[in-house]
């Protein structure tokens, strides 16, 4: 007969286990910062030889859509989450933060070695200059995800270094308006970052980039009214960070000449193009729901599309954790956590990039699962105003089905938003 094990000594192993519990991907993370070393080093090759090794001009391109999506699919998933009991340990361990920090001066360096290649070397071919454009523009696009860690942090010089890292995009508002614009409006009709079912990402595209920018205006106006100060203060962190942006931009054109303004309006093009086709896949078609009181509720993990496949995860400091990220904007990347049962998307970030470029694959890809996790109620799905009718027709419920919130979102509505809560997200009411 076995002895039966007395349960405080079981609890008592568990949190010995508990205690001696190490990252397994403490040292993995270090490909993040890697990456513009990467693409340093390959632009590094091509300058020394760029006959024989034409090729490493596109680097950037080569490893966005093809190495990290392949590599993906053969490595796949990682499903663990560290132990509650090491969360406060591991968001006081400088390692990681160190970590995000890294990949700003390999970014920079990259850079400015491609912008002078570019506006230096007359003989440079136009499909080797479209190459590097491509190549920092993925490179500065990536960055944005750096800046966007640090830019949920309050200690000054994190705020800096998230400015810093996308100044060469010119999308520093995205500092200000992605924490305190996004994380308020997310999953509903009224954010301009949150994509709507039936909406491609070519309709997306203008309706973010003009949004966000009228956000981050009306957040920082009203921040600084709130302090009794004008728009033109100093203290107007959308200023700075235009400023920041016009400092990066005026050396690079310093280093490279006239040769390079295509290059470096390309590249900055091309970089926030890759935010946007983020932002597109991460909500498309999910919407909080409003109480009889009109307000919305609270974000929960139903909210964000996610995925676990790692080798993006390492890339992208666990971004694919959305649920998480958004349930606690300020937890740290090396603490988020995977819910089994928040919306998964088909494949990693990586590999939904070129499906999103195309409607109808994305639609084929998407659609389909938006419907299923709401279990065939279309009238809970941020969709589309513009081909709601088609949408409902296509799917087989009648078009009197009308989602209230898109239509007041349209119609310029005013409905209350509440914020992110902070305490701590469950599924039990997924779907209920």
């Amino acid at each position: 007969m076995n002895a039966k094990v007395p349960e405080d000594i079981l609890e008592q192993t568990a949190r010995a286990a508990e205690a001696d519990w190490k990252d397994p991907k403490r040292y993995l993370w270090l490909l993040s910062p890697a990456l513009p070393a990467i693409g340093l080093a390959a632009i590094s090759a091509y300058a020394v030889a760029p006959k024989k090794l034409r090729a490493l001009a596109w680097v950037g391109p080569i490893m966005v859509h093809g190495v990290i999506p392949a590599v993906d699919k053969m490595v796949g998933d990682d499903e663990a989450n560290p132990p509650e009991s090491v969360i406060g340990r591991l968001e006081q361990d400088k390692y990681y933060s160190w970590i995000v920090k890294g990949f700003i001066p390999a970014q920079y360096a990259a850079t400015f070695l491609a912008t002078w290649l570019v506006g230096r070397r007359k003989d440079m071919p136009l499909s080797d200059y479209l190459g590097l454009t491509l190549s920092i523009g993925a490179i500065n696009g990536i960055a944005i995800n750096t800046g966007h860690e640090l830019s949920h942090k309050h200690d000054k010089m994190d705020r800096f270094l998230s400015m810093l890292a996308l100044a060469p995009t010119g999308y520093t508002h995205f500092a200000v308006e992605h924490p305190y614009g996004h994380h308020k409006r997310v999953a509903t009709p009224e954010d301009p970052a949150s994509s709507r079912m039936g909406e491609s990402f070519w309709k997306f595209l203008p309706r973010t980039v003009i949004g966000g920018f009228k956000s981050a205006y009306k957040i920082e106006k009203e921040r600084l009214a709130r302090k009794g100060k004008s728009f033109w203060s100093k203290e107007n962190e959308l200023l700075q960070g235009w400023a920041l942006s016009a400092g990066v931009f005026g050396a690079m054109a310093a280093v490279g000449g006239v040769r390079s303004l295509p290059f470096i309006a390309g590249q900055a093009a091309y970089g926030a193009s890759l935010l946007e086709v983020i932002n597109y896949i991460e909500h498309y078609g999910l919407m909080r729901q409003k109480d009889a009181k009109g307000k919305y509720e609270r974000t929960r993990p139903e909210h964000s599309w996610n995925s676990n496949q790692l080798v993006s995860n390492l890339f992208l400091y666990q971004l694919q954790r959305h649920s998480d990220h958004h349930a606690h904007p300020t937890r740290s990347f090396q603490t988020l956590r995977n819910f089994e049962d928040a919306p998964t998307l088909p494949g990693g970030y990586a590999s939904m990039l070129l499906p999103a470029y195309f409607p109808s694959w994305w639609y084929g890809l998407m659609d389909r699962l938006v419907i299923d996790h709401y279990k065939g109620d279309l009238s809970r799905i941020n969709m589309d105003p513009e081909r709601r009718e088609e949408l409902l027709a296509k799917y087989g419920q009648p078009v009197v089905a009308v989602a209230p919130a898109v239509e007041a979102a349209d119609a310029g509505s005013k409905d209350t938003i509440a914020e992110t809560g902070s305490g701590e997200s469950t599924l039990k009411a997924v779907n209920s």
